[in-house]
Parts: C-alpha cells; structure tokens; sequence
C-alpha cells in the first residue's frame, strides 16, 4: 500500500504521472524525445534559425528591458541567449536536451559569447545552482509544453528567479492558431497534451495577474530574410514584477504595535 502524497511537490509528481510516456516533454525523462528532435539540424524547423525572437529585439530597441541578469527557459539551439549574451546579458540558459545544449554551445563558441548553460529540468535548478535572480526571464515556446498543474511551478520559479523591477518574456501558441483548446481537465483524461496548448490573451492575463503587463500582442511574421524570427500563430508577452525589495525598517514601520505577545503563524501553510 502507497500513501506517499504529504507535500505539493509529491502531487504535482502524481500529476506528472498520469501522462502517456510519449506525451511527456517537460520533465528529465523528456530528454530523449528532445534530443531525437534536435539531432537533424537540417530539418526545416523554424526556430532552428539562428535569428533572435523579433519581439525580444524590440523590447531591447525600445528601451523596455536593458542589459542585466538573464535566464533563457528552453533554450533549445541558444539563439535567444546569444542575442542576449552579444548585447551585454549575463545569461543563463536551461533546456532538457543535451542535443540542444551541446548545439548551443557551439554556437555561443563561435560567436566568442559567454553563456553559463544547464541541461537540466528547471525547475529543479536552485538559486544556487542558478546564481541568484534574474533581471529578464524569457521563454520562447516552452510553457505551452507545460501540462496545467505545472503552472504552479512555472510561477513558483517566477516568484523565486525574477529580481525587483524585473521583467518576463514570453511567447506561446495562440488559440485559434496553433495548439490545443480542450479544457485543462481533459488533458488528465486523454493523458496527453496534443503537441501543447494553445492560451488566449485572457488566460495569460490570469495566469500571470501577480504580473504587470507591459505589452501582449501576435508576433510579427517575419520574411525567410529578415534577420529576426518571428511567427503569427505565437502570443509575445512582456510582464514586470511589482514585487519592490523591504527593509526590515520598512516592515517594522508598516507593522502595528498594538499587540506586542507573540502572534499564531499555525495558520500560514503557504510555505
């Protein structure tokens, strides 16, 4: 007899485990699949290019994000954290596939760019392991892979990776376009997730309502010959934390004197 859910990490597991095999592509038994994804370089997928996300380029052209502390979600072949790193990013970039990894790594050698890459699960990484916080956080067609229950970890690691001030970027499959529209529930069911979900602005807006939205709009489609990467079936996003750092003068002056005897905190489960 098995009773061995006690924390929300052994739940979101369970969930974990109620996928097909095949269907998983967000834990470290995904490695496989995305290495036998990225082993042909020559397949005609879009964003093996080795062009930056246009969305991305015009944050950084408009002046909405600068040059800071960033880490690349999915990195995949690298070319989000090259543009980054080029422009004076200190980056650290993640991805499951040691195929994709090791190609990003190659290109970061010839671009004579320094890039700290993991091949690892995420949200596995520690702050440790990571360096600390981040000033941008960006994801470029990764959290739609993600089945529902893991957003409680994908916003977990916003929470604990995006500094004050900070921002977070995203792109996603947009409803309607590309991706799949069931209902959250009927992914436990089917136990897969159709080649990953599809988001509309409303949902993203819940998702990330801990967030100040900056911008949500479709990517450009960008020409075989621009030197940007861009796709109209794909959400870009641009959200900044409204988290300000407190001093522990700060706290003291917002915290009322009336009762000086120890308070309960047995009702605080949030941590």
């Amino acid at each position: 007899m098995d009773r061995n859910i006690r924390t929300v990490d052994d739940v979101l597991e369970l969930l974990d485990g109620l996928f097909a095999p095949d269907a998983d592509r967000w834990t470290a038994d995904a490695a496989t699949w995305w290495d036998g994804f990225y082993d042909d370089r020559s397949k005609p997928v879009p964003f093996f290019v080795a062009k930056p996300d246009e969305n991305l380029v015009a944050y950084l052209d408009r002046g909405l994000i600068t040059p800071g502390r960033a880490l690349d979600l999915g990195c995949g072949p690298g070319r989000n954290s090259l543009h980054l790193a080029s422009l004076g990013f200190a980056v650290d970039a993640v991805d499951l596939s040691p195929t994709a990894v090791a190609w990003a790594e190659e290109r970061a050698g010839e671009a004579g760019v320094d890039i700290r890459f993991h091949c690892a699960n995420a949200f596995a990484l520690t702050e440790t392991e990571l360096g600390g916080t981040y000033d941008l956080i960006y994801d470029s067609g990764c959290f739609h892979h993600l089945p529902p229950h893991r957003r409680i970890s994908y916003l977990a690691l916003l929470d604990r990776l995006l500094a004050p001030g900070g921002h977070f970027g995203l792109t996603c499959f947009a409803a309607g376009e590309m991706g799949s529209e069931l209902p959250d529930a009927a992914y436990y069911r089917e136990s897969r997730l159709h080649g990953g979900l599809a988001y509309t602005p409303d949902s993203l807006r819940r998702i990330f309502s801990d967030l100040a939205e900056v911008e949500l709009r479709r990517m450009h489609d960008e020409p075989a010959e621009s030197p940007h990467y861009g796709e109209p079936f794909l959400w870009a996003g641009l959200f900044r934390t409204v988290r300000q750092d407190r001093t522990a003068t700060d706290a003291d002056a917002e915290e009322p004197q009336l009762h000086p005897e120890p308070r309960c905190n047995c009702g605080d489960f949030t941590r």
